[in-house]
């Protein structure tokens, strides 16, 4: 009896206790949210004046991390270890409706996959000809090189792109704390000239029609969702029945993180320029690190800029692959199971690496000018998977029923709300 409970007891240790394999994914998660993304929060954030900034502030870590935490409850709800998020949706919400979430699910991922080609390529062809000074390479070659470079990452298997995206996460992050602390000496108080509550001066907007602009903006510079299928699906593989409290404290952490790290780095750059400055880069559509190094003429800026790029640019590309692989393997397997057949995992892997790399090689190739449109299309859809479809599951599905009741809920459901309804307005209106 004494070596049963001396046994249990250990089990719990071992649950409740920090691995490694715990810092690799929050690592990971942070990876896949903090991307290119943040280059421009500073601006689209700041833009509106400081009381817009500082509300927020505030929201980004409840905001994040209740929906985060939602989606990871959603994909742990299914019966069987080892289903990700695309069998649960199906065995939750039957065939039909499985294989068209499935296949938002895919389109929502897959065309950020796409954007990122091409802003690698970019960003690389930039560095070659700026700051290197060297003749630019054909856009065939490079594109190729650099898409076959991080698709070697992927073909070593989930572990190897979560390990390789939690180490490329400190020169990233060390990089964005040293240019913010590089600004300190730049900042200025102009933007507290902003504090109305009437109007903010920069976009001539009403604080809350700003505000409201501005959610969706925090919602896919904090964005992981396309990873969140495979971390829990990863956990659940590795801690049983315990997984759910320990995702929720991975994330937590991952979240804490993330809003520290990036909202220093925003509230650093608005403090060095002018709302005038901001409302400048955001008409010149660049990202905030090539604005700083035209504005204070620094070559310091001038060189780091392309490389954090680089970092943020392969970090999301490999965790967004994760997710984009997941649809399209989605796809496929549910396919031919309505034609009574399957297919061996590794061998769909492959399929889908070949797809990936010669589609997002073409894409970067041709660098067609409406990627910014396709992402932004996509944007409604995340939000949706995101936000709205874990909290109907609490309503619907007796798995998750006991989230019900959480006033955090109702939160996610408003955020996911205006999240969506910003972006139609931005796109339509």
């Amino acid at each position: 009896m004494d070596t049963t409970q001396t046994g249990s007891i250990a089990s719990v240790e071992t649950k409740s206790s920090w691995r490694k394999s715990d810092t690799m994914w929050m690592l990971g998660l942070y990876g896949t949210a903090i991307g290119a993304g943040v280059l421009f929060l500073p601006i689209n954030a700041g833009v509106g004046g400081l009381i817009p900034l500082l509300i927020m502030a505030v929201l980004a870590f409840p905001m994040t991390y209740f929906a985060h935490r939602g989606l990871t409850r959603f994909v742990l709800s299914g019966k069987n270890p080892g289903e990700d998020i695309t069998e649960v949706v199906e065995e939750h919400f039957g065939i039909g409706a499985g294989k068209i979430i499935t296949l938002l699910y895919f389109f929502a991922i897959y065309p950020i996959l796409l954007v990122y080609s091409v802003a690698i390529t970019n960003t690389v062809d930039s560095f070659i000809t700026h700051q290197l000074g060297m003749v630019s390479p054909p856009r065939v070659v490079l594109s190729l090189i650099l898409i076959v470079g991080m698709m070697t990452i992927v073909r070593f298997g989930e572990q190897m792109i979560v390990k390789a995206m939690s180490i490329l996460v400190f020169p990233f992050v060390i990089a964005l704390m040293l240019l913010a602390l590089y600004l300190i000496p730049n900042w200025t108080g102009a933007v507290f000239d902003t504090l109305s509550l009437s109007s903010t001066p920069a976009t001539g907007s009403g604080l809350w029609m700003t505000l409201w602009l501005a959610i969706p903006v925090m919602v896919f510079s904090f964005n992981h969702s396309p990873i969140i299928s495979s971390f829990a699906v990863a956990k659940r593989e590795e801690y049983g029945d315990g997984a759910e409290k320990k995702c929720s404290r991975i994330l937590a952490f991952a979240h804490i993180m993330m809003v520290l790290t990036v909202m220093f780095f925003v509230f650093s750059c608005v403090l060095s320029l002018s709302p005038a400055n901001l409302a400048e880069a955001k008409a010149q559509n660049i990202s905030i690190l090539s604005y700083l190094a035209n504005h204070f003429n620094a070559p310091v800026i001038a060189w780091m800029a392309p490389i954090i790029a680089m970092v943020a640019i392969t970090k999301s590309f490999l965790g967004h692959y994760l997710g984009a692989r997941e649809g399209f393997n989605g796809l496929v397997i549910k396919t031919l199971r309505g034609k009574g057949k399957s297919i061996e995992i590794n061998k769909l892997n492959r399929i889908t690496a070949i797809f990936m790399l010669i589609t997002t090689w073409i894409v970067a190739t041709l660098n067609p000018s409406i990627l910014g449109m396709i992402e932004t299309l996509g944007g409604p859809i995340i939000a949706m998977i995101l936000f709205l479809m874990p909290m109907y599951a609490i309503q619907k599905v007796p798995a998750m029923r006991k989230y019900s009741g959480h006033i955090s809920n109702v939160f996610v459901v408003i955020m996911g709300l205006i999240a969506i309804s910003a972006i139609f307005y931005s796109l339509f209106g």
